[in-house]
């Protein structure tokens, strides 16, 4: 038997302790963060709810900063890898 089907899933009204999307018996899908109560569904009354998605709280957009993006025309080289074997040129 797997170690994930020994464990038991967190019920209705247990302290959620990772912040993610979690889905139910039901199907139904919450977005929980830590500290939290799972709810009960309208329908089933107390469930079981499985984490599917964790939280990430980025604070960036997914685009590379501007820093590290190599200029075309950078005059100072210094400190900078210009190319993949810089370290192995001894320079």
């Amino acid at each position: 038997m797997d170690r994930n089907e020994q464990d038991m899933l967190p019920l209705s009204h247990e302290k959620v302790e990772v912040d993610g999307v979690y889905i139910n018996e039901a199907g139904r899908e919450e977005h929980l963060h830590r500290g939290q109560h799972f709810p009960a569904d309208p329908v089933l009354g107390k469930s079981e709810w499985k984490l599917t998605e964790y939280a990430y709280d980025n604070h960036h957009e997914g685009r590379t900063d501007e820093r590290l993006v190599p200029k075309e025309h950078d005059t100072n080289k210094n400190g900078k890898i210009t190319n993949p074997r810089r370290q192995i040129e001894g320079g």
